[in-house]
Order: C-alpha cells, then structure tokens, then sequence
C-alpha cells in the first residue's frame, strides 16, 4: 500500500479481514484481553510476523514490551497508534498502558524492516493513505488484531477514504474459515461472508 503512485488510477476496493498493520506496539487493549485467545495467540503473531521480516529468530518477549522501538519513533507514530484512538468500549474487559522497555538498539536493527508500511500499513504518511480506495473492515472482539482494524479504520476515514465496517462481537481469529466445517463452522461465519458479498455487490 505505500506504492501507490499518484499517476496511477485508484483501486475500486481494498477488504481486510483479521488485519496485521502495525509492528510497533503489541500492548494495544486487544493485545492484552485477547493474548491466550485461539486461534491467534500473542506471542505467535509477534514471532511469525518478526520471522517474516527477519528469517530468523528474535527476543519475542522484548518485541512485545517494545524494546524495538527508538524512542523518537514512538512520539512519531502516536498519533496513529495511540490507545486514545481506540473507543472507550473496546477497552471495558480491561486494559493498562504500559511503558516500552529501554531501547535496544541491536533489536531494533534486526526488525526495522517491519516498519515499512508495506508491512506496517499503519505508518504509512497521510498522502499515501488519502490515496487508498474504499474499504470492507472485519474486525473480531475475541482477537489481538482487532485494535489494529480499528486504528486503521480511524485513519482511513481521517484521510476521507470511505469504509464499510462490520465488526463480530462474539468472534474470533479466522472464524470466516469455518464454513462448511459442519458443527465446528462458527456461527457468524456465513453472516459476515454475506456482508462482504453485499459489499462486492454494490461496486
């Protein structure tokens, strides 16, 4: 998404399901009320997505207090990740700020590619953002992306691109997959997939 040329003509429509958009800060209110919570636990985002990046190993548990972090990038991508984003009712089942541990250097030098919004979305500049087509949003209660969907739902509709949202209360990471799995098909499975197919519908 951070190469979309002016030149070019804009995309009719991006759609998102469960997203990954930001590297930066893994303490977002539906990173702590959903950690442990399948199918997408913490700790395995966080190093799946480092492994990504990196192609190898890293200090998970350091990534996830931040320490990755220079400090003048956090005053930089406040604005974008704050919490203070996120409504107050996505907070209710708990959430504590949490200071980043002291920077590592060496960390940060191992996953700073993570901060490229071709991974990051979310940091990409506003020019680029304001550029991006309309937009189908699924966010899932019970998952740690969830904030991720939300912040980039705000700073899509900030930047004036339109977006359809449909949020799952009772649902969970990668839910949609469950169709046609009989008894373990999730119940809101089939209505979100009609609600992404009245969204391709009306294009």
């Amino acid at each position: 998404m951070a190469n979309v040329r002016k030149d070019l003509p804009k995309l009719r429509a991006q759609i998102l399901f469960y997203p990954f958009l930001q590297g930066v800060d893994f303490n977002l209110p539906s990173y702590q009320q959903n950690h442990a919570m399948p199918l997408l636990f913490q700790k395995f985002a966080v190093n799946q997505g480092c492994r990504y990046i990196t192609r190898g190993k890293v200090n998970v548990e350091e990534i996830i207090k931040g320490a990755h972090v220079p400090e003048d990038l956090w005053v930089r991508y406040k604005k974008w990740l704050s919490a203070d984003n996120i409504p107050e009712e996505f907070k209710v089942r708990g959430y504590e700020p949490v200071a980043p541990a002291p920077f590592s250097k060496e960390l940060y030098e191992i996953v700073k590619d993570g901060f490229q919004p071709t991974f990051s979305p979310l940091l990409a500049e506003d020019e680029i953002v304001c550029q991006l087509p309309e937009t189908f949003l699924i966010t899932c209660e019970y998952d740690i992306l969830r904030d991720d969907g939300l912040l980039y739902k705000k700073r899509l509709e900030d930047s004036g691109v339109p977006v359809t949202w449909h949020h799952i209360e009772d649902g969970i990471h990668g839910m949609t997959f469950t169709i046609d799995y009989g008894v373990l098909e999730f119940p809101n499975a089939r209505i979100t997939l009609q609600h992404l197919v009245h969204f391709l519908g009306r294009l």
